[in-house]
């Protein structure tokens, strides 16, 4: 017996603690099961169920089903673009004696499903300049004295559409009985193989752009905390555009000598192709936050690759393909290479626009969301401290 005339508790019988008396807890306190970082249910229950509670967030699910939608739109476009080309309007030009000049032009333009857009040029001078300067991507030279015509490409331009002219022009020579044979004024390099370099260095560049952007969003938050931080994350984007597109330039001059003797060009155009794609992902970032990054895949891979020109050009892809291609990134930085490799520069100045407008642009409005949100955030400070003095 104790002097407080109490049985003290067997041996092995431990004293149980309540709530109520302050002790350290017990087996069925939530805040126990909480403090030992396993998070309690309604029911004091923990465990599994509860960790899938808090992991299934609606935020979570949001971004799971928006990459879902990537992925599919991407299988949907690679393969709405790639799955059946079928020419539309290859541009072409028509040499022939004035008297029948006339007939092959409307012949050639009568073709099923408008494959060809034939025009009339004066003599074989003409037509080879059209070519080069990409006016045209085939001319067929009629041959009035004999029964075999020739027909003009350049496969630098893309060797598919410069096949299927020829195709063309085998199946519209057979129906009249005569021969056509086809001469290649412009070949890529022997190292360039099919004429994709000039693709694969652009998508390269596009990937480096968005992916560095991004990178740099997750890493320092999707949207910079103001406008200076909106500045510095656009300066290290251009100093790494000038880095990226030096290195490209490198590695398909110098290394493979796939894309020779343009290295000067080829490392310019490369930046701003790398910039303007960087400065798209940084504005989308801006704006969405890290939703604009899947934004940006949508842009850039989803729609700018199939439609870019490179494993098909333009004039072989579905409209939809061949109406954007040359709108973004990947398509204009593509057509800018190529031209600028293989045809002397022509018709580059357009390509160079797109991507200076899309550069320029993710740099304006990437500034100016910042600045709105910093002055939105000025004006409403004053407010909230003036309601709680109240």
């Amino acid at each position: 017996m104790t002097s407080a005339g109490t049985t003290p508790p067997p041996p092995d019988e431990t004293p149980s603690t309540s709530p109520a008396s302050g002790g350290s807890g017990s087996a069925g306190d939530p805040a126990a099961d909480s403090s030992r970082g396993v998070p309690a249910l309604a029911d004091g229950s923990g465990g599994f169920a509860a960790e899938l509670r808090d992991a299934i967030s609606f935020r979570a699910f949001v971004l799971v089903v928006g990459g879902l939608l990537i992925q599919l739109a991407f299988i949907v476009s690679y393969l709405g673009a790639f799955h059946s080309p079928t020419p539309h309007r290859i541009p072409a030009a028509v040499v022939a004696p004035a008297q029948v000049a006339g007939q092959v032009v409307a012949q050639l333009n009568a073709l099923p499903g408008e494959s060809v857009k034939a025009v009339a040029v004066a003599d074989e001078a003409e037509a080879r300049r059209q070519i080069m300067n990409r006016t045209v991507d085939a001319a067929i030279l009629i041959n009035p004295a004999g029964k075999t015509d020739t027909l003009l490409v350049a496969s630098a331009g893309g060797p598919s559409v410069s096949q299927t002219a020829a195709q063309i022009a085998q199946s519209v020579e057979k129906a009249q009985h005569r021969q056509v044979t086809v001469t290649d004024i412009k070949a890529p390099n022997k190292e360039d193989g099919r004429g994709l370099s000039s693709f694969y260095l652009v998508i390269g560049w596009v990937v480096g752009g968005y992916l560095t952007a991004s990178i740099l969003g997750v890493a320092g938050g999707a949207r910079p905390v103001n406008r200076h931080r909106t500045a510095i994350r656009l300066g290290t984007l251009a100093l790494f555009s000038v880095v990226s597109g030096l290195g490209g330039a490198i590695i398909v001059d110098p290394v493979f000598s796939a894309l020779p003797g343009h290295f000067t060009a080829l490392w310019a155009i490369g930046a701003l192709v790398v910039f303007s794609a960087a400065a798209v992902t940084t504005a989308l970032q801006t704006l969405f936050g890290i939703i604009g990054i899947g934004l940006a895949i949508l842009l850039f891979v989803v729609m700018g690759n199939p439609s870019a020109g490179g494993v098909y050009p333009a004039s072989l892809l579905p409209r939809f393909w061949s109406a954007i291609g040359q709108s973004l990134p990947p398509g204009a930085g593509t057509t800018a290479v190529r031209n600028t490799v293989y045809f002397g520069g022509s018709a580059t100045a357009g390509p160079l626009w797109v991507l200076a407008a899309y550069a320029l642009a993710g740099v304006v409005v990437a500034m100016a969301t910042v600045v709105v949100r910093d002055r939105r955030a000025g004006a409403g400070a004053p407010a909230a401290t003036g309601t709680v003095t109240a």
